[in-house]
């Protein structure tokens, strides 16, 4: 059932997307909705909300790009609904997947308090996305297409134990995974995404490891 809905909402989204360039992309959207059917094999929840939660979690930064200034997911909800429009879901169906995405980016680490499944496992599964080496490849992607550098070496690179969004204002996107990628492990809602997270972090760390060494090295 829920593949049939997929495959009448793809067209729709790869027709939205097709512009995207900075690592949100209907790439991303797929990852995501595979990662986040595979926790709810594991941890449970409603698999076709969360397949098509997954699957549309993006739209706003597609709103955003086109008017140049922020959006929220909330923001979304009037287009997202729409969409949905072209399949038959119930209200209740529609109202939860909507719910999942308006709070897809309010994480508990940052005080919010969200404790609906389908939601935390779109969290872990987005948030899995932007880890690894995916996530590396993504970074930079992002990173380029804003202008941010890829090192500045004249800023220290400090992993404080703090953690919180800064609306991607670091300075560098080496920066970057000292101030929330190396991270995000430590905040995954389930049990499922801790364990890749780990496998994912150490990976990071090695990348980057290496990274600084070439950039450090004289030759």
């Amino acid at each position: 059932m829920l593949e049939d809905y997929i495959k009448k909402l793809r067209p729709i989204i790869i027709n939205l997307f097709k512009k995207e360039s900075s690592g949100h992309d209907i790439n991303h959207l797929d990852r995501t909705m595979k990662l986040a059917l595979y926790l709810q094999k594991e941890e449970g929840g409603d698999r076709i909300v969360i397949g098509i939660a997954a699957f549309l979690h993006d739209i706003h930064r597609i709103m955003q790009n086109e008017i140049g200034k922020f959006v929220s997911p909330k923001e979304s909800l009037e287009t997202v609904r729409k969409i949905l429009s072209n399949v038959d879901l119930t209200k209740e169906q529609v109202d939860k997947i909507c719910y999942a995405i308006e709070y897809h980016e309010l994480y508990n680490w940052n005080g919010e308090n969200v404790n609906d499944i389908n939601t935390l496992i779109l969290q872990d599964a987005d948030n899995l996305d932007a880890i690894g080496a995916i996530g590396i490849a993504r970074t930079f992607s992002y990173g380029g297409a804003h202008n941010v550098v890829m090192y500045d070496d004249t800023i220290p690179l400090n992993e404080s134990n703090d953690f919180s969004e800064n609306n991607g204002n670091d300075p560098s996107t080496i920066h970057h995974f000292y101030h929330k990628l190396f991270k995000i492990g430590e905040h995954m809602n389930t049990e499922t995404a801790s364990k890749l997270a780990k496998e994912k972090t150490d990976f990071m760390r090695l990348f980057v490891n290496e990274f600084l060494k070439e950039w450090n090295s004289n030759y």
